[in-house]
């Protein structure tokens, strides 16, 4: 099976946001997405371009345009939610993101009518009835395809730190997890998803979706749902290992730190250097600390199996990719990982509300859909 890798700019970046849509009385989800963008779409029915459906009717995802930088794409996700508030306000409707919604039960949700969700629950049942979760995945555009695969290998080393940086959900249907990131290892459930394997030639990827299809696990290459994996289609590295995240400043950070990562792979390549990549089992166990304890986890940041907290981490990548933030235009954002650090990621904010509320899972989505609205406080 031949896959075609469409041509991409070098470094060009978009970003898709999932959002959660709730009742701003009660916190629940509401089951109103095709209202939504029924309003936003065209008069013959058409979506907009921008603002699309997911797997549950909770759900609108926001998919920004092609930029050169971060800051682009984030303003223009800022403009969508903006279109997207238009519609909601009037219907007393908030939007919330973050991995999981904290007490809302995944039997109550209802499955967007589409045939390819409805093939994809049928086949996995009840772990795919669970999938109600939220993410934001970062692409990022590859100038020749044989890159495509030694930067997906080389960015697994980093998945630690992007996990623990985005965590944000703790709870699940009601229920304190005791992990950092639940999504994380939710998600991993369904047969195609979790880590990628570390294929060394596009040909060898080929000869795994040929597999696939051949044995009626796909019908394509976009239904292989890996934490991390090439987008053929757009010409792109695709990032999905993140929590969904509640500000702006926060999606910038993590898309900034996978921007800069990915760029500095892309040179690293072109000089003949591959980047650093680490045992596969290494690779699971860092996933795991990180879904685990967050920011607190001691992750393998080496093959030799040397180990580091994984802030400590995070602030001397930060200095390490300030070069490159500085050619890609996320200078701030990038610094925005510090913040991130120094104050608090989102399952921690949300632990700390539940505990000054006397364990209320109300107040925690009220607290969500308030940072998203107003960002955090300064």
């Amino acid at each position: 099976m031949q896959i075609e890798f469409s041509e991409s700019e070098r470094s060009t970046v978009g970003i898709e946001w999932e959002l959660g849509l709730v009742d701003a009385a009660s916190g629940d989800l509401v089951h109103i997405a095709e209202e939504v963008l029924r309003e936003l779409g065209t008069d013959d029915g058409v979506e907009h371009p921008q603002i699309t459906h997911e797997l549950l009717l909770n759900t609108v995802e926001l998919v920004s345009r092609v930029h050169h930088t971060v800051p682009e794409a984030i303003v223009d996700l800022q403009e969508l939610i903006a279109l997207v508030r238009d519609v909601t306000d009037p219907l007393g409707v908030e939007l919330m993101c973050a991995g999981t919604h904290p007490f809302a039960q995944w039997y109550d949700q209802k499955v967007t009518p589409n045939e390819r969700y409805e093939r994809l629950l049928d086949r996995t049942q009840w772990w795919g009835r669970q999938m109600m979760i939220w993410g934001i995945h970062v692409h990022v555009g590859i100038d020749e395809r044989d890159k495509a695969l030694p930067i997906v290998n080389g960015l697994l080393t980093y998945y630690p730190h992007l996990q623990a940086l985005s965590a944000s959900s703790p709870f699940w249907g009601g229920a304190k997890t005791g992990y950092a990131s639940n999504r994380a290892l939710m998600f991993q459930q369904l047969p195609t998803a979790g880590l990628p394997w570390q294929f060394g030639s596009w040909a060898n990827y080929e000869e795994y979706v040929q597999d696939l299809v051949t044995t009626g696990v796909v019908t394509d290459h976009s239904e292989v749902r890996w934490d991390i994996r090439p987008s053929p289609k757009w010409g792109t590295v695709e990032m999905r290992a993140c929590d969904g995240l509640s500000t702006a400043d926060e999606v910038g950070a993590v898309a900034a730190l996978i921007h800069c990562l990915t760029d500095r792979m892309s040179e690293q390549l072109d000089r003949g250097e591959e980047p650093v990549t680490l045992q596969p089992w290494f690779v699971r166990e860092n996933k795991w600390r990180a879904a685990r304890y967050g920011l607190d986890a001691d992750i393998i940041v080496a093959p030799d199996g040397r180990q580091r907290n994984v802030t400590d981490d995070l602030r001397d990548l930060v200095v390490d990719l300030s070069p490159v933030a500085e050619r890609l235009g996320c200078v701030a954002e990038l610094e925005t990982v510090d913040v991130i650090v120094r104050d608090g990621a989102s399952y921690q904010r949300q632990l700390a509300v539940a505990e000054t509320n006397g364990g209320s899972l109300q107040a925690v989505v009220s607290s969500l859909t308030h940072e998203l609205r107003n960002g955090l406080p300064r």
